[in-house]
């Protein structure tokens, strides 16, 4: 009987931890090559980590809470003489958990990826792998390659790894001179002793909410924020969605007031290009993008994720509803896929399902505008010369005011509100109907 330790392999690219939030195996379990023995969570994904050898367990060496890292020890397997795993498979096997687990992680953060491009220390001795334009490139800038991190398999280095360079280089120019003020926050943070007071409870920061920290901290302070508000009579869009939703129901799908934010959204973008853009802040140029991508914002028990639905606009509204609805289900179960998380051209945060009215949402950087929805009230509006008890939904468009201006900010907040109010009953009728 031959004894082999396993051991938690590479995540993927910008990943090297996590925090273990199942055991699926205890110890004398017989368990098989590629059967799910663990999850980790590290940042707003949840990844599945496989075996890569079949035998039974004969020491577990991590329980749920315990933080670990790649190349730490899982668990101890006794692997009986039938059933050993030749070498060649396990390496297979542990491939095949690098590329799943590396397809399951969360986006690395920007400031994150700018950390990982720093100088390798100054033992090694290893030549900087790069393509010969990426070469090209640094001896223009006069870039050293080996002051660079690769984080592409093998640790080569590609365009991004340069910009990310470039950007912290820039960072750090900006930062204070020992000559000048300087009130960081890290600096200013008072620790404060809480329990001179009363009675307290600590609990840590989770991989997510330290993400999500980080990224509306640096999008606040990059971005200069201006908020539209206005309100949009949907109450004729409400009596469609009442009047349609059991047959969308039929069909597995859930007709809600997102799915038709989604429409509206994606029209309105295709007459305001400029809000479905963003700010290469290298090269001091405006991406226009002719695809559209709409993140929503999906509130879970550990956070706010972003789930993207491509192409909204080649889309109906019954599929519209089907992927809205899948999505939200796997980002609260966090099981959201890193594509399924990357490549938005615009956001949509709906938080009229809880409560309140306008609210000022943060841009979700590289975006230049989102939107954010609060919830519908009942309202005496004066139409046509008459007041009408008229349900109004309360908008508020947050925009990027470096490359959007006040007077487009309130055109295309306009063209929202009349695409509220002007959606077509036949647009919303099934064909079965």
């Amino acid at each position: 009987m031959n004894s082999m330790d396993v051991k938690l392999p590479n995540l993927g690219e910008g990943a090297d931890s996590g925090v273990v939030v199942n055991v699926f195996v205890k110890e004398g379990d017989q368990i098989a090559r590629d059967q799910p023995i663990l999850e980790l969570e590290n940042e707003k994904a949840v990844a599945s980590i496989p075996s890569p050898v079949s035998g039974t367990v004969a020491k577990l060496r991590v329980k749920v809470g315990d933080k670990i890292s790649v190349g730490q020890l899982i668990l101890s397997v006794s692997e009986d003489s039938g059933a050993v795993t030749k070498a060649s498979d396990t390496k297979t096997a542990v491939k095949a958990t690098e590329d799943k687990v590396g397809a399951d992680q969360a986006p690395v953060p920007p400031e994150e990826a700018i950390d990982k491009h720093e100088a390798e220390p100054a033992h090694s001795q290893r030549a900087p792998v790069a393509a010969p334009s990426i070469r090209k490139i640094a001896r223009e800038l006069g870039i050293d390659l080996a002051k660079i991190h690769g984080t592409e398999r093998g640790g080569r280095i590609v365009l991004a790894d340069l910009r990310a360079y470039l950007q912290r280089l820039q960072k750090l120019a900006a930062q204070p001179t020992p000559g000048r003020a300087a009130t960081p926050p890290a600096a200013t943070a008072e620790r404060i002793d809480f329990s001179k007071w009363g009675e307290i409870t600590k609990k840590p920061m989770s991989a997510l909410r330290k993400t999500i920290s980080r990224r509306l901290v640096e999008n606040w302070t990059t971005i200069p924020h201006v908020t539209q508000f206005d309100e949009a009579d949907v109450t004729a869009l409400l009596e469609a969605r009442k009047k349609h939703a059991p047959a969308y129901e039929a069909k597995g799908a859930r007709l809600t007031l997102t799915s038709f934010t989604l429409k509206v959204v994606a029209a309105a973008l295709k007459k305001f290009p400029m809000f479905n853009a963003s700010v290469d802040e290298l090269a001091d140029e405006i991406i226009f993008k002719e695809y559209y991508h709409l993140g929503v914002a999906v509130d879970t028990d550990a956070g706010l994720i972003v789930p993207v639905i491509r192409d909204v606009d080649k889309k109906d509204l019954v599929t519209l509803s089907r992927e809205l609805n899948e999505l939200a289900v796997k980002a609260r179960d966090r099981k959201v896929a890193l594509e399924e998380l990357k490549g938005g051209t615009f956001t949509i945060s709906n938080q009229g399902g809880i409560g309140g009215a306008h609210f000022t949402p943060i841009i979700n950087k590289p975006e230049v505008a989102i939107l954010g929805l609060g919830r519908g009230a009942l309202k005496a509006v004066v139409k046509n010369g008459k007041i009408e008890a008229r349900t109004m939904l309360p908008l508020g468009l947050s925009y990027d005011h470096r490359v959007i201006d006040g007077g487009q900010a309130a055109r295309f907040i306009t063209e929202l509100v009349q695409g509220f109010e002007n959606f077509k009953e036949a647009d919303v009728r099934l064909g079965t109907e």
